[in-house]
C-alpha cells in the first residue's frame, strides 16, 4: 500500500532536511522536509517535482533563511509556488498555529496559576500575533523587538512615539507643578536604585531567541515553536526555566513544524483548507496536547512588591543625600513634609530567595515618602493615591502581589480601597504579623526562664493585649487565650472590647478573659504583654509599672516603646515581633534589620509568592483566623524561620538573656522584701 507523502518545502536550510515514517489520524506517512536556503524559486522547483506524487505540500522556514534575513516573499511568488503544485493541497500551517499557540499559553496559565500575570515580555520579531494577543490579556508589560532584516512595524512604532511624547509631557507637568520641591525629587532620584527590569518571558523562533534575545536566559520562560531535541538541551544549557512549544510533537523520530501537522489533517479531511469544525475534530482525534517542558526540572520563581516608608526621620539622617541635608539646621522637619509628597520608587530589590520546595520568588521593595507623622496628617486619600501609583509601578516590574508596610497598612480602611482598586491583588501581611508576635513572644519567654510553660508549650501565668480591638491585636488576643491562665484585653474602643471578649469565650469556653480601657492598673501581675496600638509615639505604657521578668512584644509601627523607656528598665525583656528569617541566600537593601530578615508582614508577601498564591489575603481591620494559622503552616513549608530575637538596641544575645534574667531576679527579690 502506498503511503500519501506530505513535503514540508522549507526556505531555511537543508541541514535539517529528513525523510521519515510518522503515523498519525490512521495514517502512516512519509514526510520529507526539503530546505531550500531562501532561493524561491528552488522552493518553485521541489513542488514540481513532488507534485505528482505528494498528499499534501508544507510551506515554511519564512524566517529561517541563512543569516535569519527575512524574505520579502511576493503575491507573485505566492501564486508561483501554488500553481507549480497543481491540484495538491498547500498549507503554511497558520490557521493551525493560532489554535496551538493560544492554547498552548492558557493551558499554562491553567496548569500554573497567574504565570503570565505582569509577566516582562519581549517578543522577537513581528510574528507570533496570537500568542501576543493572549498574553496582553495576562500583561501589560509587553516589549517589541525587531530581529534582523525585519522592517519596524508602523503601528508599534507610532505607539512608542506617541507614548515617549506623553510621558515627557507629564514629567515636564510633574515637575512645574512640584517646582517648590524640586531639590527633594532630586535628592530621592539619588536613593532610588534601579529597577532591575528583566523578562521573565521570550517569545520568537528558536533562532532569535540565542541570537537575539536576552544575553540572560536564565529562569526565563521561552515561547517557541518546533523545538527538537537538540533545541532543548541548548536551552536548557542556558538554564531556561520552561520551554512552551507551540506545535505539538507526536512523533519520536523526528520534529515537525505546524504546517507538516496541518497537512497531515488536510489530507486525512480529503479537503484542501481546514474549517474550524475540522480542524478541532483533527486535533482531538489526533490526541495533540500543549507541550510544556521544564529542561532543568519543574520550578516556578514568583514575582512580588513591598511598600515601605520611613518610620521616622532617622531614615533620612542615614541616607544620602538626605543626610547631609538634614545637617542644615531647620531643615529636617522641611524634607520630613516634602517626602510626604515624593512619588513612589524603587528603593531596592530582593533576590536569592529559595523555598526547600524549589519555589523561588523575587522581589522589589517600593517606598512612599511619608512617615508616620504625615501619613496622620493628609487624608486617606492621599496615602491612597501614593500607594496606587506604586501597585502601577510594582505591575510595570512584573510583580504578581503586593504587600503593605507599616503605616500604609493601618491608614483609612487598612488596605481594603488600595485593594480594590490596584492592579495586581494586594495583602496587609497582618496575618503573619499576628502570628509571628506571638512565635517571637513565646520563644523569649522560655529563653529567659522565669515564667513557667508547661508541657504543652502553655503559659501558667498572666498576659495582657494592649490595643487588643486592632487588626493584629485582637487576633493576638484569640491566640493568647488558648496559650496562657488569664488574659487581660486593654483598648479605649469598649464596645469593640466587650464584644472581643464575648467571641473569645464562646470560641474557647475555658479562656479567663479580662477587659480594661488602660493597662497601667494591672501592669505588675502581666508575666508577657503584647501592644498592638496605632498611638504613633503616643505613651502607651507605665514601663515603671511592669513586672520585673516580663515579657514585652512591641509589634507596633513605629514602636510604643522608645529607646529611652525601655533603656529605664533593664529587668524586663522588651522584644520587636514579626521578625522572620527569610529561606535562600536573600539579598536586598537595608531595611534596618539582619542579613535575609524581614518583618512578618512583609514575609507574607513573601510566603504568598513562593506559594503561587497571588490573592488579597488580609486586608481590612478584621483578621480571620484561619488565615492566622494558614500563613504559619504555609511560612513553615516554605522554611520560614523566627530570626534572631531583637530589641530597641538590636539582637539580643544570651548574655542579655542572662542579665535581663539576674536583674528581674534580684527586682522580684526586692520586691518581696519589702512586703
Amino acid at each position: 500500500m502506498t503511503r500519501p507523502v506530505i513535503v514540508n518545502i522549507s526556505l531555511g536550510g537543508p541541514e535539517s532536511d529528513y525523510d521519515r515514517q510518522a503515523t498519525l489520524l490512521g495514517h502512516t506517512f512519509r514526510i520529507i522536509r526539503v530546505g531550500t536556503s531562501g532561493d524561491v524559486e528552488a522552493a518553485i522547483d521541489v513542488a514540481r517535482t513532488w507534485s505528482e506524487r505528494a498528499a499534501a505540500f508544507a510551506f515554511s522556514g519564512i524566517r529561517e533563511t541563512p543569516g535569519g534575513a527575512l524574505l520579502d516573499i511576493t503575491d507573485a511568488d505566492v501564486a508561483a509556488l501554488r500553481r507549480a503544485c497543481r491540484r495538491v493541497p498547500l498549507t503554511d500551517g497558520h490557521r493551525l498555529a493560532d489554535v496551538l499557540e493560544e492554547w498552548s499559553i492558557r493551558a499554562v496559565q491553567t496548569e500554573y496559576p497567574a504565570h503570565f500575570t505582569n509577566a516582562r515580555t519581549s517578543v522577537l520579531g513581528g510574528g507570533y500575533k496570537r500568542a501576543v494577543a493572549v498574553l496582553a490579556s495576562f500583561t501589560r508589560n509587553i516589549e517589541y523587538v525587531p530581529v534582523k532584516g525585519e522592517r519596524p512595524n508602523p503601528v508599534i512604532q507610532a505607539a512608542k512615539s506617541v507614548k515617549g511624547l506623553a510621558d515627557e509631557f507629564a514629567g515636564k507637568a510633574k515637575e512645574a507643578v512640584r517646582d517648590p520641591l524640586a531639590p527633594a525629587l532630586w535628592a530621592m532620584g539619588k536613593i532610588a536604585q534601579p529597577s532591575h527590569k528583566g523578562q521573565d518571558v521570550v517569545v520568537g523562533l528558536f533562532d532569535d531567541i540565542v541570537s537575539a534575545g536576552p544575553s540572560e536566559l536564565s529562569g526565563i520562560t521561552v515561547i517557541s515553536s518546533a523545538i527538537s531535541p537538540e533545541r532543548e538541551a541548548e536551552l536548557a544549557e542556558r538554564d531556561v526555566d520552561m520551554i512552551v512549544d507551540t506545535t505539538p510533537q507526536p512523533f519520536r523520530n523526528v520534529t515537525v513544524v505546524t504546517a507538516v501537522l496541518e497537512a497531515m489533517m488536510l489530507h486525512h479531511r480529503g479537503k484542501r483548507k481546514l474549517d474550524v469544525e475540522s480542524m478541532l475534530t483533527a486535533i482531538e482525534e489526533a490526541g495533540l496536547q500543549p507541550r510544556m517542558l521544564h529542561p532543568n526540572g519543574p520550578r516556578r520563581k514568583s514575582r512580588f512588591a513591598f511598600v515601605i516608608h520611613p518610620l521616622s526621620t532617622q531614615y533620612f539622617r542615614n541616607v544620602e543625600p538626605l543626610g547631609s541635608l538634614t545637617k542644615v539646621p531647620g531643615m529636617t522637619p522641611v524634607i520630613e513634609k516634602a517626602a510626604a509628597y515624593f512619588p513612589p520608587f524603587v528603593y531596592g530589590r530582593m533576590t536569592g530567595i529559595t523555598s526547600p520546595t524549589g519555589a523561588e520568588a523575587e522581589g522589589w521593595l517600593i517606598s512612599v515618602g511619608g512617615t508616620p507623622k504625615e501619613l496622620l496628617a493628609h487624608s486617606p486619600e492621599f496615602t491612597y493615591d501614593r500607594l496606587l501609583e506604586a501597585a502601577e509601578i510594582a505591575q510595570g516590574l512584573g510583580a504578581q502581589v503586593m504587600g503593605l508596610g507599616a503605616f500604609t497598612k493601618v491608614v483609612g480602611d487598612a488596605g481594603v480601597t488600595v485593594a480594590q482598586r490596584a492592579p495586581l491583588p494586594v495583602t496587609t501581611g497582618n496575618s503573619y504579623s499576628a502570628s509571628g508576635a506571638l512565635w517571637a513572644a513565646h520563644e523569649a519567654i522560655r529563653r529567659l526562664g522565669i515564667a513557667e510553660i508547661d508541657a504543652d508549650g502553655r503559659l501558667r501565668g498572666k498576659a495582657m493585649v494592649v490595643g487588643a480591638t486592632g487588626a493584629i491585636g485582637s487576633v493576638c488576643a484569640r491566640l493568647l487565650a488558648m496559650a496562657c491562665d488569664e488574659l487581660w484585653l486593654v483598648s479605649p474602643e469598649t464596645a469593640k472590647l466587650l464584644t472581643i471578649k464575648h467571641s473569645i469565650e464562646r470560641e474557647n469556653p475555658r479562656a479567663s478573659v479580662h477587659v480594661a480601657a488602660k493597662p497601667d492598673k494591672h501592669l505588675s501581675e502581666m508575666d508577657m504583654i503584647v501592644t498592638a496600638t496605632s498611638a504613633a509615639g503616643q505613651k502607651v505604657l507605665d514601663v515603671m509599672r511592669i513586672k520585673p521578668g516580663c515579657v514585652v512584644t512591641d509589634v507596633a509601627r513605629p514602636l510604643d516603646l522608645s529607646a529611652d523607656e525601655v533603656a529605664k528598665r533593664p529587668d524586663i525583656l522588651v522584644i520587636e515581633s514579626g521578625e522572620i528569617e527569610l529561606p535562600g541566600d536573600v539579598h536586598m537593601r537595608d531595611i534596618g534589620l539582619p542579613k535575609g530578615v524581614a518583618y512578618a508582614c512583609l514575609a507574607e508577601t513573601v510566603v504568598l509568592a513562593l506559594e503561587g498564591r497571588y490573592e488579597r489575603f488580609t486586608v481590612g481591620r478584621e483578621i480571620e483566623w484561619a488565615k492566622v494559622k494558614e500563613i504559619y503552616q504555609l511560612g513553615l513549608k516554605h522554611g520560614m524561620k523566627l530570626a534572631t530575637i531583637s530589641g530597641v538596641n538590636g539582637v539580643f544575645t544570651e548574655a542579655d538573656f542572662a542579665r535581663v534574667r539576674e536583674l528581674a531576679l534580684a527586682a522580684r527579690a526586692a520586691q518581696e522584701a519589702k512586703k
